[in-house]
């Protein structure tokens, strides 16, 4: 067995098997029910996405040979896989955080597709549909009903075998109104009145709707494997000054890797060696490079363009940012929306219902009105088949699953079906200003000389500058530098603490810093104060810039709001949505960014004023944060969603509800549309799911369709719904900005 080490203290073990056969949310929530009942199991963990299986297992009162025959009793394939080595921290960690990272097998592990012909179900299809077809050319072309009617009984009776297996597995686990349970009443029962045909072809077409199911589920599943396969399955690392290759799986962080142009980075790490453009748009989505060097971070799965880059890893490859992400959709996935908590709860009450009207209507009018018990027996069973709440209970997971992927595979991460309900309903989006609506990168905006040239100005202050890690001063050195400046040597620099710079150039002292300090002692001209008056009203910060005690000039810097902030508020309001800025700026500064942004603001905030803020406004409204994933924090918890901004950090992905990779402002508006396309989706299926049945039960009551329509319907539902969940898949494929 693929036994995980637990805790010391602990008498629980970790285990993980891949289980093939899973189609849809139903058969997860099978094989989860039936687990779950079993003693000293807990944490049991279902994933679709990769057709896992994980839980914590006491060994002293359970055998993991006793997990597999019973997952294998409901018709579900299962075998052990070698899960990761756990983390030295797992000993520390809470059950929760065992059952989710060190229980979760490696992405990469075994999630390679089955051609449907290959599966147990397609075989059964091609089985029973040919002697279905033998049975019909016996009858129509050699006239021979009498062995037409054996080999329909022969169809019915190899067809329904797994089915009826499969049901008496299920209802020894505890669930005895299963689809699998109805199946095998109803075909017995046509059996029993004589509809071997009916019987038969009802069985044949409930497995073509199975293998369909798998079909469908494969194909969502693809997105999820696309996502793993970006990772190279091998590296190259340097050791000793030779270079050899290596499983990217077994890289190890410290290890140093070369990546040539044209190759895609095996790991997450950090440039030691190398200027690059690193083309990060398989895992951000971003569409441009970017110009990376020594010092910046990588991430595995994006793609080195013009120059070789030695990378020194950072992360293990079960901890890159491919495999998070793909661990946050499987976790996702199993968090289930208010409304699909809500179908299931139904439809425990709708299965013994629809059941106990079967019942009523084969008994009440032989008994009572003194029908035929042939013919009501026969529209009973069409009852039973009618009410398979197949279609009903996969019309949610099926959209939100397919919903997690498309916004995966856009950058939008989105933590569960809830997330998806609650950002649909988003009527206030509340943003933090810095490193959100702005880059958080002061740049310089305007320079005011007095009586001297404004290249002189600038070149006076980035040599007082030079050296310094302040903000303001990394953007007055950058714009010297973009303006090609031959800067003075400066000496005895010195900081004014709250004021600004000092230093000699050319045997002069040279200050750059706050004009509120000059001004105090009146040594600002009515010219200059006016300027700094109207670049402040600006919203920009001003410093002044003296020699010698004499005004030289100004340099205004501001940090500018991203290029697509402005479209991210329109398409908003397009949507009915409002947004406000919440900053701790000044008043000045937050009205001129928000102005010019076109949204209302709130300046002046500090922490505990942002989340009082935004408990505010949801008290009228469903409100969405967006903030940076770390200051934030508070506030984004306080909303009804939280989105992080952020490429790929560990914040982005772990804190919030939902992240947004490209740290696109108008991904804001494109994941409350994602979320009202998928909530949108979700309806339709229900309506599709629910509406054929409320159609096919009254005709079958009626006596105007029979067993092989009821079937149908219920089948085609069921496709119908798989179908329409795949569309979301789609979701604006066309680039937008």
């Amino acid at each position: 067995m693929s036994t995980i080490a637990a805790d010391a203290n602990d008498k629980f073990g970790a285990f993980v098997w891949k289980v093939s056969g899973m189609d849809c949310g139903s058969c997860a929530a099978k094989i989860r029910g039936a687990v779950e009942r079993m003693p000293g199991v807990e944490h049991v963990k279902v994933a679709i996405a990769t057709e896992t299986l994980s839980l914590r297992l006491d060994a002293d009162r359970a055998d993991p040979t006793a997990i597999e025959a019973t997952v294998r009793a409901l018709g579900y394939g299962i075998e052990p896989i070698a899960p990761r080595t756990a983390p030295a921290s797992s000993a520390a960690a809470s059950a929760d955080a065992i059952s989710q990272n060190d229980v979760a097998p490696p992405v990469s592990a075994n999630l390679g597709p089955s051609a449907w012909w290959r599966t147990a179900k397609g075989r059964l299809v091609m089985l029973t549909g040919a002697l279905l077809a033998g049975a019909w050319a016996i009858k129509l072309a050699v006239g021979n009903p009498q062995v037409a009617a054996w080999g329909f009984v022969a169809a019915c009776l190899i067809g329904v075998a797994p089915i009826a297996r499969r049901a008496v597995a299920a209802a020894r686990a505890g669930m005895p109104f299963t689809i699998e349970m109805l199946m095998t009443i109803a075909a017995a029962g046509a059996l029993v009145i004589g509809a071997a045909e009916e019987a038969a072809l009802v069985v044949f077409l409930f497995a073509v709707g199975e293998v369909l199911e798998g079909v469908a589920a494969e194909r969502a599943r693809a997105g999820i494997r696309a996502l793993a396969d970006l990772v190279p399955k091998t590296a190259t690392i340097e050791e000793g000054g030779a270079t050899r290759q290596v499983p990217a799986a077994s890289l190890r962080i410290g290890q140093i890797v070369l990546a040539r142009p044209g190759d895609r980075i095996p790991a997450d790490g950090e440039i030691v060696e190398g200027v690059s453009s690193v083309n990060e748009a398989p895992v951000t989505g971003e569409s441009m490079p970017k110009a990376k060097g020594p010092g910046d971070p990588v991430f595995a799965g994006s793609i080195n363009s013009d120059a070789a880059l030695r990378v020194e890893v950072t992360k293990g490859a079960e901890d890159n940012t491919i495999a998070r992400i793909i661990r946050l959709v499987e976790e996702a996935q199993e968090a289930r929306a208010p409304t699909e908590r809500f179908i299931d709860r139904f439809s425990r009450i709708y299965m013994p219902a629809v059941v106990a009207l079967a019942v009523l209507v084969t008994i009440v009018p032989p008994l009572f009105l003194g029908g035929d018990w042939g013919t009501w027996v026969y529209r009973g069973l069409t009852i039973l088949l009618i009410g398979c709440p197949c279609a009903l209970v996969i019309s949610v997971p099926a959209s939100i699953a397919s919903a997690l992927s498309a916004g995966a595979r856009r950058g939008l991460l989105l933590k569960g079906g809830a997330v998806i309900e609650a950002a649909a309903r988003t009527r206030i989006v509340a943003f933090d200003k810095t490193g959100t609506l702005t880059r958080g990168e002061p740049k310089v905006t305007d320079i005011v000389g007095s009586g001297v040239a404004e290249a002189e100005v600038l070149r006076l202050a980035a040599a007082v500058e030079t050296g310094s890690n302040h903000p303001l001063a990394q953007a007055i050195l950058a714009r010297a530098e973009a303006d090609g400046l031959t800067l003075p040597a400066a000496t005895g620099a010195r900081a004014i603490p709250g004021r600004g710079m000092e230093a000699r150039i050319d045997n002069e002292s040279v200050f750059v810093g706050s004009p509120r300090f000059a001004s105090e002692a009146g040594a600002l001209p009515a010219d200059l104060r006016d300027a700094i008056d109207r670049l402040e009203g600006e919203g920009k910060t001003v410093a002044a810039v003296f020699r010698s005690a004499r005004p030289v000039g100004l340099i205004a810097l501001r940090d500018e709001a991203r290029e697509d902030a402005r479209a991210a508020v329109a398409q908003l309001k397009a949507l009915g949505v409002s947004s406000v800025m919440l900053t701790g700026d000044n008043a000045r500064t937050g009205a001129a960014i928000a102005g010019a942004l076109g949204m209302d603001h709130r300046a002046q905030l500090l922490p505990d004023d942002k989340v009082a803020e935004v408990k505010r406004l949801a008290a009228g409204a469903p409100v969405m944060m967006v903030g940076d994933g770390i200051n934030d924090a508070p506030a984004l918890a306080a909303a009804s969603v939280g989105v992080a901004m952020g490429s790929g950090t560990d914040v982005a992905l772990e804190t919030a509800d939902a992240a947004l990779l490209r740290s696109r402002v108008t991904d804001v508006p494109r994941l409350i549309r994602l979320s009202r396309a998928a909530m949108g989706n979700i309806r339709q299926n229900i309506a599709v799911a629910l509406g054929l049945k409320a159609v096919f039960l009254v005709t079958s009551v009626f006596g105007y369709t029979g067993l092989w329509i009821a079937i149908l319907a219920d089948t085609g539902a069921t496709v119908l719904v798989t179908l329409n969940a795949l569309r979301l898949l789609g979701f604006e494929r066309e680039t937008r900005t």
